[in-house]
């Protein structure tokens, strides 16, 4: 296993707890600082790995997007037997994993950190072969090294499969979909200088949630990685603030 997949879990002094989902091709490390400072306000926080990530790209290949939920549902089952109240936060594919598990269980509150509904176009997805031609093909995705953070969050892999972003495509018209069933209170949040994601993502999920309570927040000279950017403590503030009230 990579240093920093590794899943954690931070016991707080309530019964209130936080299931905090990584993006994809991510670690848990990733989501470490928002989980040291949701457990210092008493949460209890549990980051798993999702199936396929924190080992090699082999792995990742291997696994569905049914796999990476059953992952998210392995934690949320771990809380619900420890707590009055459950709330969620993902980051990048991690919110679309959020939304999607808020359709289908009872959950207090929930936090989407920059989820793709549209792609930059910059990516190149158009020239994505077909599923079926994928085969064991992955494109090179380097990454820039980030200061500042603990060592483990620049961990995460430098060659993505082809055949997974397919996965991850799928799941986000799955999401699409079911926006209209999710209920939960929701803070959306993306960053304005997002080259990942398209910020109007966030304007999409704002229309088409079902919830009655929901805030989008966008974050000024942010881009994709709002949980261990620049601004990462507006971050922090704006959803321990969310949560609590």
């Amino acid at each position: 296993m990579i240093e920093g997949g590794q899943p954690f879990f931070l016991n707080g002094d309530s019964s209130k707890s936080v299931l905090l989902i990584h993006g994809f091709t991510g670690l848990p490390a990733g989501m470490l600082l928002l989980g040291e400072v949701l457990n210092r306000a008493g949460f209890n926080v549990l980051c798993p790995r999702l199936a396929g990530h924190g080992t090699c790209e082999s792995d990742l290949m291997r696994t569905t997007k049914d796999d990476w939920f059953n992952s998210v549902l392995d934690g949320f089952f771990i809380l619900n037997g420890i707590s009055e109240e459950i709330f969620i936060v993902g980051h990048s594919m991690g919110g679309l994993l959020t939304l999607k598990l808020a359709t289908q269980y009872k959950i207090s509150k929930i936090v989407t950190l920059a989820a793709p509904i549209f792609v930059d176009e910059g990516l190149g997805l158009k020239n994505l072969p077909p599923k079926e031609l994928c085969g064991n093909a992955c494109t090179f995705t380097p990454r820039k090294k980030l200061d500042d953070v603990p060592p483990a969050v620049n961990n995460v892999y430098e060659r993505t499969p082809l055949i997974s972003v397919h996965e991850l495509l799928d799941l986000i018209d799955d999401v699409k979909k079911i926006l209209p069933n999710v209920n939960a209170p929701i803070l959306i949040m993306q960053g304005e200088e997002d080259h990942t994601v398209q910020p109007r993502s966030a304007r999409f999920i704002m229309d088409n949630v079902g919830s009655p309570v929901k805030k989008i927040i966008t974050v000024p000279n942010a881009g994709h990685l709002l949980p261990f950017a620049e601004s990462r403590n507006f971050v922090f503030e704006q959803t321990l603030e969310f949560l609590r009230s």
